[in-house]
C-alpha cells in the first residue's frame, strides 16, 4: 500500500481544515468499510486520510424532538438498528437494517459514510428520501441542508464539496404513514439487491391520498419513481387495477443499469411487480 497522510483531528473543525477541495486524494475516514476495501484493491490511493475517529461521540447521537429525529452521521448501522428511538419512530427503517451487508459491517459502518460514497446499490439512500430526510453537511463556511434526494448527483458522486463533511441526517418520524421496502438479491438476502424500492403512504382508510417511491440499485443512482406516485395518490381506491397501473407508471419511467445483478428487461419486470406488492405490504399494516 503506498504511505499517506493520517490526521486525527479532535473536533469536526478541525477535520474539515484538513480536507482539501482541490485534492481529490485527500479523503475523510469513518467506519472505512468501503474505503478500506478500495484501497486494498488499489482502486483508490490516498494522499491524506483524515480520521472521524475522536469526534464520533458527538456526532453519533440519535434523537427525537417535536415530531422530528435526528439522526448523527458517526452513528453506526447497528447503532440505528438498536436505537429504541429508530424503532418506535421509523419502523421502516429498522426493519431494513438487518437485511444490510453483514453484522460485522454494520457494526463499524457508519450512516453519514454511507450516505457520502453514494453507492447506488445501498439500502438506507431510497428509504430516507421517501421519508423526506434532509442531510445536514457542514464546511469552511458553515452548515447548509441537502434535501436527500438532491444529495447523490451520479455513479458514486454527490454534490457535497471536497471540504464538507455530513454532521447529521435530520427527517419527520413515520407516524401515521404507512411504508415498506423491497429489497431483491441474486445471491443472500443480505447482498447487494439488484433492486430496492421504497414506498411511503399516507392514507386514509383504503384511499391514497399521497405517496412517494423511491428506487435504487437498478439504475444508477436513487431515483423517484414520480409518474407511479401520480397513478396511485388522490384519493385512489387500492385494487388490483390501480397496482396494474402504477406497475406499469413505474416500468416506463425508470430507467435501469444492466449489469451482473441482471438485465435493464429484467430489472424493469422487478420495478413492476415490486410497485403492487409494496403498496400492498403498507396497506396491509393498517390491518396488523
Amino acid at each position: 500500500m503506498t504511505p499517506f497522510d493520517l490526521r486525527e483531528p479532535d473536533s469536526l473543525q478541525e477535520a474539515i481544515s484538513f480536507l482539501d477541495p482541490d485534492d481529490p486524494t485527500t479523503r475523510a475516514i469513518a467506519g472505512g468499510t468501503a474505503l478500506m476495501l478500495m484501497m486494498k484493491a488499489g482502486v483508490f490511493q490516498p494522499g491524506r486520510l483524515v480520521s472521524l475517529r475522536k469526534v464520533a461521540r458527538q456526532y453519533s447521537q440519535i434523537a427525537s424532538a417535536d415530531g422530528e429525529i435526528r439522526l448523527g452521521a458517526m452513528a453506526t448501522l447497528s447503532e440505528l438498528a438498536h436505537s429504541p428511538i429508530v424503532r418506535r419512530e421509523l419502523p421502516v427503517v429498522a426493519d431494513a437494517l438487518p437485511m444490510l451487508s453483514n453484522m460485522r459491517v454494520r457494526n463499524v459502518a457508519t450512516l453519514g459514510g454511507q450516505l457520502a460514497h453514494a453507492d447506488p446499490h445501498t439500502d438506507l439512500p431510497p428509504i430516507l428520501i421517501a421519508l423526506g430526510a434532509r442531510i445536514v453537511a457542514a464546511g469552511p463556511d458553515g452548515e447548509r441542508t441537502i434535501p436527500a434526494e438532491e444529495l447523490v448527483s451520479g455513479y458514486y458522486a454527490t454534490v457535497l464539496a471536497g471540504d464538507e463533511l455530513i454532521t447529521d441526517v435530520r427527517l419527520p418520524a413515520q407516524g401515521s404513514r404507512r411504508a415498506s421496502y423491497l429489497k431483491w438479491t441474486t445471491r443472500s438476502a443480505d447482498d447487494w439487491p439488484a433492486l430496492g424500492v421504497a414506498i411511503v403512504l399516507d392514507v386514509d382508510g383504503n384511499l391514497i391520498r399521497d405517496a412517494r417511491i423511491v428506487v435504487s440499485a437498478a439504475t444508477d443512482r436513487p431515483t423517484r419513481l414520480t409518474a407511479a406516485e401520480d397513478a396511485l395518490r388522490g384519493g385512489n381506491v387500492v385494487d388490483e387495477a390501480l397496482l396494474r397501473r402504477a406497475g406499469e407508471a413505474a416500468g416506463e419511467q425508470v430507467d435501469p443499469v444492466s449489469d451482473a445483478r441482471g438485465s435493464a428487461d429484467y430489472k424493469r419486470q422487478l420495478v413492476r411487480v415490486s410497485i403492487g406488492r409494496g403498496v400492498r405490504q403498507c396497506m396491509a399494516e393498517g390491518l396488523s
